[in-house]
């Protein structure tokens, strides 16, 4: 709920409240929502789709709610002067400004829900998920690379068709939260609701609109089951048996250590993920190598090695997006039949995902980049390294430091769905009270992840306010 929209005396403490509720389920990854509702509800894609919405559904809400905060409020305020209803003036004054940025995240997110799906299937939610699952434990590399490509053109394929949404709508940025401080690119096309609706773009809408209702056709949920004895009788159980009680000390000391092994992973993750997405999101650029790019001028004679340029961005791509495609369970799975259990398997398969994440982002970074300072440089005879050293991570190093900050956030949460694979942590602990039903502890366990996660949002933006990055990943 944006503040703006809001009016008052208990419009503050409304606000606060609704903050307050919306940051538990997004601190729970939706693994675990998976594993309470599939005790409840049993296999029904229900569970999936619940375990999916819970999180995502706070986490947008957050992100809307900052758009709609640094959306400029003067609109609105004049509406709301000259006597037109709150809910009239944020119709027309408000929700048209920011509608591009809810747009454009809202494709994003819709990537990520892919993602979760996959990441699903580990606890037998079927689809692709379940399917590599299988094919890890009964050997079968030939079906697990054939499922890791299935996922790669399914990401690849709504990765390819946002990515045109947005660029036929104007949109080159996919997390910036508000237009006018997005980076003047002088190629970069301006947003144009009315005339930007060919009928390609229409048949997209037409196919959205239709695919939602088929999706709930065919999967055939029951929603009864929401409401039914059963479930009633299973979450009284739950809430009488999740009653926790004060530890000891040595549940305490062994808390305390697996909450700082937790940390220790999610940090070597991110450090993996950062480094690696900046390295990686210079090729895969398309200003950078092919012709007309920063070091490629139309006249520079090597412009004729355009088919190796081009091959060099393919070949990136083609790497971060199986990089991203695959959720991090399946990576930590693959890694842990090569390594021994523990936190390293958990860090790198974290990191190689977030790494395919953090290196497209970084990559629209540098391709909505201001080139004029790094042409003038090449101009005057720079290198390539001085080039970037000096005009390229100048302008856009605080935003790679504000992407890596919220992954680093997400790596948080998702250090618990590695834990549950057997990558240690408070995931495994969370898979031995889960296994062993003992819900007393596993609410205090709960408690500490939530907490820890509090602790590391709360440091990533005082972070990225002093680098002054913005955007949610």
């Amino acid at each position: 709920m944006p503040r703006a929209a809001a009016g008052g005396a208990w419009a503050a403490p409304l606000w606060l409240l609704i903050r307050g509720l919306l940051a538990v389920p997004r601190a729970i990854h939706e693994l675990l929502w998976g594993l309470f509702f599939l005790n409840i509800l049993g296999l029904n894609p229900l569970v999936a789709v619940l375990a999916i919405a819970l999180p995502f559904g706070a986490i947008v809400s957050k992100v809307f709610a900052e758009i709609f905060d640094e959306t400029p409020q003067e609109p609105l305020e004049s509406l709301l002067g000259s006597g037109v209803s709150p809910l009239a003036a944020w119709l027309y004054g408000l929700l048209p400004q920011a509608f591009p940025d809810l747009l454009s995240y809202t494709t994003y997110r819709f990537e990520c829900s892919l993602r979760s799906a996959a990441v699903l299937g580990v606890i037998g939610a079927g689809g692709l998920g379940y399917e590599i699952l299988l094919s890890l434990q009964s050997l079968r590399y030939g079906q697990l690379w054939t499922g890791f490509y299935a996922l790669v053109l399914l990401n690849g394929g709504v990765d390819w068709w946002s990515d045109w949404v947005r660029r036929r709508l104007g949109f080159t940025s996919r997390l910036d939260l508000n237009v006018a401080q997005r980076p003047q690119n002088s190629h970069a096309p301006k947003p144009n609701l009315q005339t930007a609706n060919p009928w390609p773009l229409r048949l997209s809408w037409g196919a959205i609109a239709l695919s939602i209702p088929l999706c709930f056709w065919g999967l055939g949920i029951d929603w009864t089951r929401l409401w039914s004895a059963r479930t009633r009788r299973l979450l009284g159980d739950i809430a009488a048996a999740a009653t926790p009680q004060w530890p000891s000390p040595t549940e305490w000391a062994t808390l305390l250590y697996l909450s700082g092994l937790t940390l220790v992973m999610s940090i070597l993750a991110i450090a993996l993920a950062g480094l690696g997405g900046m390295l990686l999101s210079f090729p895969a650029a398309q200003t950078f190598l092919l012709p007309g790019g920063w070091l490629r001028p139309l006249d520079d004679p090597t412009t004729t090695q355009a088919p190796l340029a081009w091959l060099m961005l393919v070949a990136t791509r083609l790497a971060l997006l199986l990089s991203r495609a695959v959720p991090a369970p399946i990576w930590a799975l693959v890694c842990l039949f090569v390594l021994f259990p523990g936190i390293l398997p958990g860090a790198i398969a974290l990191g190689l995902h977030n790494l395919g994440i953090l290196g497209r982002l970084m990559a629209e970074v540098n391709e909505n980049l201001d080139d004029r300072p790094v042409r003038s440089l090449h101009a005057l005879g720079a290198s390539g390294g001085q080039a970037i050293l000096y005009g390229v991570l100048p302008q856009n190093l605080g935003r790679f430091l504000a992407y890596t900050l919220y992954r680093w956030e997400v790596c948080m949460r998702e250090t618990v769905i590695v834990g549950l694979v057997g990558a240690g942590g408070l995931g495994r602990l969370l898979t031995e009270q889960l296994s062993s039903f003992d819900y007393s502890r596993l609410v205090l366990t709960l408690g500490c992840f939530v907490a820890l996660t509090f602790l590391v949002d709360l440091i990533s933006q005082q972070m990225r306010s002093v680098v002054g990055g913005r955007g949610e990943a």
